[in-house]
């Protein structure tokens, strides 16, 4: 008979649980002092972009997303799938599988304790080279699909990031050490709990790899009309498996996803370039101006006019902010 001994089992629960503060605590420093102000900065590691917040958020952020590992360091934030919603903070790391318009808001932050957490886009090709290696013989059978992947925050993941933050200032590091860190934590992901589901994006004839390039037309083609019979067509799937796949994988239909699609492309067009609304809408494939007008106030929360100044207003309060607060 084995005997357990759970006072160690206890304690050692302890000494992981330390670890993981301690590295948390280390990761929030580095972001800290990365990030100039508010504001969501990409780094020079590709893929890499770390995020301070200092104020809770009453309002969602409307914002798009590639296939990512999300992981926090201090705070708390809650995102918005199609019709799903979950919460992450520094005790769990989300998975999003595939690229999807996402709705942020930031639900624990102060100007003493910001919110601070990092993004890592995932490479669908790279993980495709790695993911025989975790799983050689293929996938077991997957019963449930969703838009984000939710797990225990691992130690190994936010060691690995932390490393990845370290190496910014040194050149040859980021280029020469930050691809193998970047391939420990896929291959950290894949063995975890939540990797079948990573694992997805690397098999050409997975449910998941066919959303993806479904989706990719789409991001591509927007503008476009688009029928759900050709999309089905085209990744050789029936319209109803496909229909199933695409709301399983992006917690929306391909008509809503689209429509997500040319309300960001819009918002991007006014804000960047200056153009006005109606311009922008012709432009994303919208023939009616008052339809644009009306699918953007319930997208965005406001029309596109008061949008658009309330985003220049924020831009000129943060170009004018000191490089530290």
């Amino acid at each position: 008979m084995k005997i357990i001994d759970k006072h160690a089992v206890s304690l050692a629960s302890i000494n992981a649980e330390e670890s993981l503060d301690a590295e948390a605590a280390q990761l929030a420093r580095l972001i800290y002092n990365l990030a100039p102000h508010d504001g969501t900065f990409s780094q020079r590691i590709p893929g890499l972009s770390i995020g301070r917040y200092s104020r809770i958020e009453t309002d969602y952020v409307k914002t798009f997303y590639l296939p990512s590992l999300l992981i926090v360091a201090q705070g708390a934030k809650a995102i918005t799938l199609g019709q799903e919603v979950y919460g992450f903070n520094r005790s769990n790391m989300l998975m999003l599988p595939v690229a999807l318009p996402v709705a942020l808001q930031t639900t624990q932050a102060s100007p003493s304790e910001p919110f601070l957490g990092v993004r890592l886009d995932l490479d669908p090709q790279r993980i495709a080279e790695l993911v025989l290696k975790v799983y050689p013989q293929g996938l077991p059978p997957i019963r449930q699909r969703s838009a984000g992947y939710v797990m225990a925050a691992d130690l190994g993941i936010v060691n690995a990031v932390r490393r990845l933050l370290e190496y910014l200032p040194n050149p040859g590091d980021a280029e020469l050490l930050a691809p193998l860190v970047m391939d420990e934590i896929v291959l950290r992901v894949l063995r975890g709990p939540i990797g079948v589901h990573l694992a997805e994006i690397g098999f050409a004839d997975s449910g998941v790899q066919r959303v993806t390039k479904a989706i990719a037309w789409l991001r591509d083609n927007f503008a476009q009309q688009m029928k759900v019979a050709d999309l089905a067509e085209l990744v050789h799937m029936s319209v109803s498996s496909f229909h199933e796949h695409f709301k399983g994988v992006t917690s929306m239909s391909p008509l809503q996803y689209q429509k997500a699609l040319r309300l960001h492309e819009a918002r991007r067009l006014m804000v960047v370039s200056s153009m006005d609304a109606t311009s922008a809408c012709q432009l994303v494939g919208y023939v009616s101006t008052p339809q644009f007008s009306r699918d953007y106030s319930r997208f965005f929360g406001s029309p596109p006019s008061r949008d658009i100044a309330r985003w220049r207003q924020q831009t000129q309060i943060l170009s004018s902010l000191n490089p530290r607060p």
